[in-house]
């Protein structure tokens, strides 16, 4: 009995593990997307001069 639950505890844990990356890999999606966002044109432009400059 004591081992049916220790094993369920463990299960439990893991899942809760898995949500709580997918919530900070969510975090920095949106991180991401908004720098982007953000810093767009200024990244277009340095990328563009770096081609121009070969």
């Amino acid at each position: 009995m004591m081992l049916k639950k220790m094993e369920q505890f463990v299960r439990e844990e893991e899942g809760q593990g898995m949500a709580e990356y997918g919530l900070i890999l969510a975090g920095v999606a949106v991180v991401a997307a908004g720098i982007f966002v953000t810093l767009g044109d200024r990244i277009e432009t340095l990328i563009q001069s770096i081609i121009d400059s070969f």
